[in-house]
């Protein structure tokens, strides 16, 4: 390969990369005469499998609901509010940095943002045909909880103690130390500025404890839920997250 083939095929790849967590979260945008991105509208991402793919863990029909309508609402309410909104800096930034500033008082973006960003994230960690977990990550896992279902026992706890709606995680820092935490409705570990305690940490995984993830398979039984979870997880996305 010549200097000339090597340097565009970087670039392409790279791009790839660039353009991932925007096809992610799923949006249209433009730049203004400043350069800046304008976000113009939030689209719901495609699912990279069928909505029947997940079963028997997660049936046909709460996927096509959880993602069409419950998704889709978080969707259309995120695009009214910031398209009323006298806060340029919304149409300006990434959802990401808009998460990551907001107060306690902004409920609206706090909320239909939120729940944008986390459905988003938890659609690609999610997988019919789960693979073994990488062996940096698991080793970053043993250091911290001793084994593999220490950290399973650990996160389903985390997942079962979390009161009424909300989700389970698992962050990152920038000491490569993994953490397992719950945030209560449609919050998430970018909010750094409301959890202070999140700074510096990536999310690598992502469980959705809302009953309208489960309960036209599981009713109340969110135990049966989180344990079906283990079944679909993406650790290959998972790895990729840790880079």
């Amino acid at each position: 390969m010549d200097k000339r083939t090597f340097l565009k095929t970087t670039a392409i790849i790279s791009a790839g990369f660039l353009l991932k967590p925007d096809e992610i979260l799923g949006f249209n945008s433009n730049n203004d005469i400043g350069g800046n991105q304008v976000i113009t509208e939030f689209t719901l991402p495609k699912l990279a499998y069928a909505y029947d793919a997940l079963e028997p863990h997660i049936d046909k029909i709460t996927m096509e609901i959880h993602h069409s309508k419950h998704h889709q609402a978080y969707i259309t309410k995120l695009n009214e509010v910031i398209a009323n909104s006298t806060n340029e800096s919304y149409k300006k930034n990434s959802l990401e940095t808009i998460l990551a500033n907001i107060s306690e008082k902004d409920v609206a973006i706090r909320n239909h943002g939120g729940g944008h960003y986390n459905h988003s994230l938890f659609w690609t960690l999610l997988t019919p045909t789960t693979k073994p977990i990488h062996d940096k990550l698991l080793t970053l896992i043993n250091a911290k909880f001793g084994s593999f279902d220490n950290f399973k026992d650990t996160f389903t706890k985390e997942a079962l103690s979390r009161f009424g709606s909300g989700w389970v995680w698992l962050n990152l820092d920038s000491k490569n130390g993994l953490s397992i935490v719950s945030t209560p409705n449609q919050d998430n570990p970018l909010m750094t500025s409301i959890y202070k305690e999140f700074a510096n940490t990536t999310p690598l995984l992502c469980l959705d404890v809302w009953e309208h993830a489960y309960y036209l398979k599981y009713q109340n039984k969110r135990t049966d839920y989180v344990k079906a979870f283990w079944n679909l997880v993406n650790w290959e996305e998972v790895a990729q997250r840790m880079n």
